[in-house]
């Protein structure tokens, strides 16, 4: 799909950059950027810095003599010498020589650390991740709030018909319990149509939405009733925006996104809540 997109001049992509990551993160559970988070706040990303103003207008002329319609912005500095980080508006990320004569699409980069390699697009994403999610209404998503003080909070992209979704869902009073609250949003993976799209929306247009997510979680019989102007359609969309690709996919306050369950004992690691 990459190759086909770069070579058809006036083809335009949704960003899938960040497909990558989901297999990446299960490498990475040592990544030196703190996770521990309390209820909010987002990293700032280092890992690549502005490139300078002369060189990035090189890179831009450079790659326009291929693709002239195309918009390339954002150059940024990579850990490695002559070699640029740079966006194209609306599609993927190149890493293009100095002078944009040659670039690789379609891969990550990694930071080698001790006892670990760490994924630098990752922390790159992250903070627009934490950025999207944290302009989400609360009152849009079905949450599980702990009953004492809530120490860390996890987003929560979730299918009623998925097996680990619905596994997932069982260590809630276990993380509530940690002090972890749980933000669901809606993530129906057979698309906007059909008995999953109904369950979900169903769940969000009921009176106890809590209550009624975890009957079909359970696979009990609810009776459905989906209501006009759901939040289905628009949490599918920021899925699809910060990479989200399968479910349960889970994204913490600082952008981080893991996908696949994880046990609450995990996730209380992983947060480090005590």
């Amino acid at each position: 799909m990459l190759n086909r997109w770069l070579g058809r001049p006036g083809r335009w992509l949704a960003v899938a950059a960040l497909g990558g990551m989901a297999v990446a993160w299960q490498a990475l559970d040592n990544l030196p950027s703190a996770h521990a988070q309390g209820a909010g706040g987002a990293a700032a990303s280092t890992a690549f810095p502005e490139a300078d103003a002369k060189i990035a207008a090189k890179i831009k002329a450079g790659l326009r003599k291929g693709r002239g319609s195309f918009e390339f912005n954002g150059v940024k500095a990579t850990p490695i010498p002559g070699l640029y980080r740079v966006e194209i508006a609306n599609g993927p990320i190149l890493f293009a020589s100095e002078d944009g004569a040659h670039f690789v699409a379609g891969g990550d980069m990694y930071g080698v650390v001790e006892n670990s390699f760490v994924n630098l697009q990752e922390l790159e994403y992250r903070p627009q991740r934490a950025q999207l999610l944290a302009a989400v209404n609360v009152k849009d998503q079905i949450v599980f709030s702990p009953k004492g003080k809530t120490k860390a909070y996890i987003n929560v992209f979730t299918d009623i018909d998925c097996g680990f979704c619905q596994k997932l869902h069982l260590e809630v009073p276990a993380l509530n319990a940690k002090g972890i609250e749980v933000r669901y949003l809606a993530y129906p993976r057979a698309g906007l149509r059909g008995p999953s799209y109904d369950k979900i929306a169903t769940a969000w247009c009921a009176d106890d939405p809590q209550t009624t997510l975890t009957r079909l979680k359970n696979r009990e019989s609810v009776k459905m009733a989906v209501c006009d102007n759901n939040p289905v359609a628009e949490h599918m969309e920021l899925g699809a925006k910060i990479g989200v690709n399968g479910t349960p996919a889970l994204v913490l306050a600082d952008g981080s996104l893991i996908p696949g369950y994880q046990s609450a004992d995990e996730l209380v690691r992983l947060l480090g809540v005590e």
